[in-house]
């Protein structure tokens, strides 16, 4: 009976068990906790105008952790992205400032940022340098590159300026006067960045060199190009968040996005990325956003001091990496 039944249910039915072996259960259920935990502290929290605000809050983040997901997955990390995100918007704000047409000043800046992240790779994959160092070096050359080009002065758009108000839009709009056009964006590029890890050869190139970086090289993987392609990836999606940055603020200066780098990577880790490179999702990144996102939330409507919220993130961040190293010694062990 047992038999026929197992020959007569289709290879695709859906098994809840498999839910539990997912890499991304553990962080979904510290989710769904964490959201239950807002909902018992707060009445407002589950109001749709403030998880729309979480959503617009955390769009910046998280397309930028589409990008860094592709680096860690490599094996590599990116503390760049915080002064590539302040170079990108200051490109652009002098661009539109100087009378360029907005649509080519986001191209400028998103260009200037891409490059920003080819330098980093080739410095990584031609000089063979470790990535934190590369990173942590090009963190101080971009940051200093973003105050040498703007003489340390803010920059501040003005809806008198042409084309202005039309680029802010890009930031404050909302579709249908609901749905933050930040959030939607993000939404996009996460899709895409989810379709490129797990459907496109990239995605399959990227678990190889992150998996076994010699193995890749022998099976025919150009290991250069896949890491190249990961941290222009990272720059590219750091630059669209820059210029959202400033289509939301209209106001960007040279130390703006100090410390987004290790929020961005506090995400993907906490979505389940092993920082060692090989394993982790998009969608596990996604989720990791909007855990940071909720846990801010939570924290400010509850007043707690953002002294207490960076203390919280950061052990946050330690119980993620904790987890992950367990959960590697027991499949290690099994």
């Amino acid at each position: 009976m047992t038999t026929a039944t197992a020959m007569t249910r289709p290879a695709s039915s859906f098994d809840p068990r498999r839910l539990l072996k997912l890499r991304e259960a553990g962080v979904f259920a510290a989710l769904i906790l964490l959201f239950i935990l807002g909902v018992v502290l707060s009445p407002s929290f589950v109001q749709p105008s403030n998880l729309l605000s979480v959503g617009q809050q955390v769009a910046q983040i998280g397309i930028m952790a589409v990008g860094a997901t592709f680096v860690i997955i490599n094996g590599e990390i990116d503390l760049s992205v915080g002064s590539i995100y302040a170079l990108s918007a200051i490109t652009t704000g002098m661009a539109i400032t100087a009378g360029t047409p907005w649509p080519l000043a986001i191209l400028l800046g998103v260009v200037v940022a891409a490059l920003a992240g080819l330098l980093n790779g080739l410095a990584v994959v031609l000089l063979g340098v470790p990535s934190f160092i590369v990173t942590l070096g090009s963190l101080s050359v971009f940051r200093g590159a973003t105050l040498l080009i703007s003489n340390g002065a803010p920059i501040s758009l003005s809806s008198e300026q042409p084309g202005v108000a039309e680029f802010t839009l890009i930031g404050q709009g909302r579709l249908f006067g609901v749905i933050p056009m930040q959030l939607l964006i993000f939404a996009a590029i996460a899709a895409i960045g989810i379709v490129l890890l797990s459907r496109a050869r990239l995605g399959f190139n990227t678990y190889a060199v992150g998996g076994n970086q010699e193995a890749a090289r022998l099976v025919g993987i150009n290991v250069k190009r896949v890491k190249l392609t990961a941290f222009i990836l990272s720059g590219i999606t750091a630059g669209i968040a820059g210029v959202l940055g400033l289509s939301f603020l209209s106001y960007v200066q040279g130390v703006t996005g100090t410390g987004l780098e290790l929020t961005v990577i506090s995400a993907v880790i906490i979505g389940g990325a092993a920082l060692f490179g090989g394993s982790g999702t998009m969608w596990g990144t996604i989720i990791g956003v909007v855990f940071i996102g909720l846990l801010q939330n939570i924290l400010n409507i509850n007043g707690i001091s953002s002294f207490w919220q960076t203390v919280v993130t950061g052990f946050v961040i330690v119980a993620a990496v904790a987890a992950d190293t367990w959960q590697r010694r027991r499949k290690t062990k099994a």
